[in-house]
Parts: structure tokens; C-alpha cells; sequence
């Protein structure tokens, strides 16, 4: 089943669902990634710490450039093939709403709407998102900001698997601050 809906059909009026956006904490942000905060220089890898999964292709940082966008979204999108790591460039905080990488090879694969949660991000940290994450954003106040952005070089082409949330499920998410 693709999650895709032809781009000529009409959306149908989808039921708007406030996100309550919570201070992002490295345990509350398990279940989708992990926080990657500042450490002194020298402390060992752990498991604490990203594990990236950056062996399916060429791995691509670069920063990201993004146009101020109303805070609201009735899309989606997770990467199957890579894990993904964001920080905002110049400190700004930032919005980035998640739900759990189940099903985590299934193309064809849905979020549950139940299950996204929205985040705040201060931006003296970093995030990694699981492999298979679903995610919408980053979302931000600013007219323009950049990010860093960590992924494989092809993963906008053919790793880039979205649900419509609206077509799917009638429902259009708004960030409630």
C-alpha cells in the first residue's frame, strides 16, 4: 500500500489535533532517538551517545537551509535506510514532532497518530533519530534558519518515505505552545 496520494486528488478537511510540545530530556526522547548534549573533550564512546547506522551509502553533512513554515503539518516522513542527526546553526531553538520507527523495514509501514509527540529543542544540543523514525519538521520562529544535517547523500531520493496524515487519517497536526 503506498502512503503516497496522487498529488491531483483533493486532501480531505482534516480534523486538526494540538501537539502539547514538551522540553525535550534525553529519556523522554529514547523511544526516537537520542539527545546529544555537550561532553568534555576525551570521554569515551558509549551507549549513551548516537549510534549511526551510516553503511547503506555515502554519508552527506551539510547545512540545511529552511524557510520559515506555519507550525502545523499533515505530513510525515522517515528514512529506512540511515539514522539522521539535526542541530540548529547559531544556537535558535527549534520543533521537531516524532512518532516510534515501528516497523522499522516495512516501506509500506504507518506511523501511529496516537503516538506522535512534539518536541522542543534548545539549540545548544543535537538529535539523532533512530532509523525509521517518523518525524515533521524542524519547525521554527525565525523567517529563515539553518541546520546541521547528518544523513547519506542519496537519502532525499530514495529513502524518503512519507504518510499524509490527512489523506490517511484525516488529521492535521498543530504545535500547542
Amino acid at each position: 500500500m503506498s502512503l503516497v496520494a496522487p498529488e491531483a486528488s483533493a486532501a480531505p478537511v482534516a480534523r486538526v489535533v494540538d501537539l502539547i510540545v514538551e522540553p525535550i530530556s534525553a529519556e523522554a526522547f529514547l523511544p526516537f532517538g537520542t539527545l546529544i548534549e555537550a561532553t568534555e573533550d576525551g570521554k569515551l564512546f558509549g551507549p549513551d551517545e548516537a549510534q549511526l547506522q551510516l553503511t547503506q551509502g555515502t554519508p552527506r553533512f551539510y547545512v540545511m537551509r529552511l524557510h520559515g513554515r506555519p507550525k502545523t503539518f499533515n505530513r510525515i516522513t522517515r528514512h529506512l535506510q540511515v539514522t539522521q542527526c539535526l542541530a540548529s546553526v547559531g544556537g535558535k531553538p527549534w520543533l521537531l514532532a516524532v512518532a516510534p520507527p515501528d516497523q522499522p523495514d516495512a516501506a509500506d509501514g504507518e506511523p501511529d497518530p496516537a503516538a506522535i509527540r512534539a518536541f522542543r529543542i534548545p539549540g545548544n544540543v543535537a538529535i539523532a533519530l533512530y532509523r525509521s523514525t517518523w518525524h515533521a519538521g524542524p519547525y521554527f520562529d525565525e523567517p529563515v534558519q539553518d541546520f546541521f544535517n547528518l544523513e547519506l547523500a542519496d537519502t532525499n531520493q530514495i529513502d524518503h518515505h512519507n504518510c499524509l496524515l490527512d489523506r490517511r487519517f484525516g488529521l492535521t497536526f498543530r504545535f500547542a505552545e
